[in-house]
């Protein structure tokens, strides 16, 4: 069935449904002219955008990861402020012989990921467009200690550290975009595949070190780690030096980039779509910022230090310490180091 063929309030209805949750904190859910909501703490706001053809393509993600990753994404930039996800509102802009099936499953995806999250869904809007399909998401986020972690909160002589593991999302989308006749074990495959359809942000791991006072510094990483990187050092005015040898990957991304002759760091430095954490934290703190991370069951990996110096990022290999280029997706750049995550259309069409 087509949009033209239900109409704005019969689409709403069927999205409705599909992501309906009980949740005291919602006083007035869709339906209504706005939504109301109860927050006992500071608010945090996020907004992100998903368009077809540059965030996402139906022959690399399915649409019901797309309704889950559509809020993942947001989801990352509120943990990394160190809050919890509270309430979402989602704007589509929808063109009239768009699918109301695909529509519905992309709603599924989201409750998927509100139940994941626990998070609720609240309201949004809807509107017509000759193409492409666009999904705008709002995420609200509830401060879980008295300060935000913030880019600009480190300092010379700390720890930097990232959650996870890194590029496998971006290795992913070069895989599609420029070797799919790689030859990769099919369990590799579904992981990295699972990297770029299914991310999971390390949900309590903002809160928990915002609630402890244990850092003051984290950024999320969702543009590649040189980018993120970057961000920090112009904002907290310190040199950046990272360890190559030690940036966290997945085995099966390491497979990859064997088969394809690329190294596996530069899929973690510029892939993106990683939506883990990365931050920096005051050697006395680094041991109990360890702890915590261990009670909530969150890999953690010190990559390298801050410095006293001109803002910018070296990277520390065996052949000595060399300028790390910013990298990551920037939407009006008009190219990337290579085709990885971020947007996966041709880095043309649409930047």
């Amino acid at each position: 069935m087509r949009v033209r063929e239900i109409g704005e309030f019969g689409l709403i209805d069927r999205l409705r449904a599909a992501v309906a949750r009980g949740d005291s904190t919602v006083l007035v859910g869709i339906g209504d002219d706005a939504a109301v909501v109860r927050l006992d703490g500071t608010p945090v706001l996020t907004a992100d955008a998903l368009v077809e053809g540059v965030h996402f393509r139906a022959d690399m993600i399915d649409a019901r990861s797309v309704g889950y990753k559509s809020l993942a994404a947001s989801v990352s930039d509120v943990v990394a402020m160190g809050a919890a996800p509270r309430h979402a509102l989602v704007t589509l802009a929808v063109p009239a012989d768009e699918t109301v099936e695909r529509l519905v499953e992309m709603y599924e995806g989201m409750a998927e990921a509100c139940e994941r999250f626990d998070m609720t869904v609240v309201g949004g809007d809807i509107v017509g467009t000759a193409g492409p399909l666009i999904l705008s998401v709002t995420v609200t986020g509830e401060l879980a200690g008295p300060r935000p972690l913030l880019r600009s909160g480190a300092q010379p002589t700390d720890l930097l550290f990232v959650t996870g593991d890194l590029g496998g999302a971006g290795a992913y989308v070069h895989m599609m975009n420029e070797r799919p006749d790689a030859v990769l074990a099919e369990e590799d495959a579904a992981l990295l595949r699972a990297r770029h359809q299914r991310p999971w942000p390390p949900l309590l791991a903002g809160a928990a070190l915002a609630r402890a006072g244990v850092c003051a510094c984290a950024n999320d990483v969702s543009d590649g780690l040189s980018s993120e990187l970057h961000e920090i050092a112009e904002a907290s005015g310190v040199r950046l030096v990272v360890d190559e040898e030690r940036i966290p990957t997945l085995p099966a991304l390491r497979h990859y980039a064997r088969a394809v002759g690329i190294r596996a760091v530069d899929f973690a430095l510029t892939g993106g779509e990683d939506y883990q954490l990365v931050g920096a934290v005051s050697r006395k703190d680094s041991g109990r910022l360890l702890t915590l991370m261990e009670e909530i069951g969150v890999r953690v990996t010190f990559i390298g230090r801050a410095e006293d110096g001109e803002p910018g990022v070296e990277l520390r290999s065996a052949r000595g310490r060399q300028p790390l280029a910013r990298g990551g997706y920037d939407h009006f750049s008009g190219g990337r180091a290579f085709s990885g995550g971020g947007p996966v259309g041709d880095g043309r069409a649409h930047e």
